[in-house]
């Protein structure tokens, strides 16, 4: 290996927004998660929806409306 050309490799805690944090190595020194295997549904079988930003909300209020034109048939031309 050519000397000089890898980053550095450190110690890592890694802190999830929960709460829980752990320890890893990486070529950061300290990283922050929004999801983690402790509180992520499939890995603890709880359902719960991580919608920050009302995501969810958006698009149940665009395919509520059935206005969306990806959706809706082309218009049968008149003759």
């Amino acid at each position: 290996m050519k000397k000089d050309i890898h980053p550095d490799y450190h110690e890592t805690t890694v802190s999830c927004s929960c709460g829980n944090s752990f320890q890893t190595r990486s070529t950061r020194k300290e990283m922050r998660v929004d999801i983690c295997s402790a509180c992520h549904p499939f890995f603890t079988g709880r359902l719960k929806y991580i919608d920050a930003a009302g995501r969810i909300e958006k698009f149940q209020n665009k395919f509520s409306q059935g206005t969306y034109a990806s959706l809706q048939k082309p218009a049968k031309k008149k003759k």
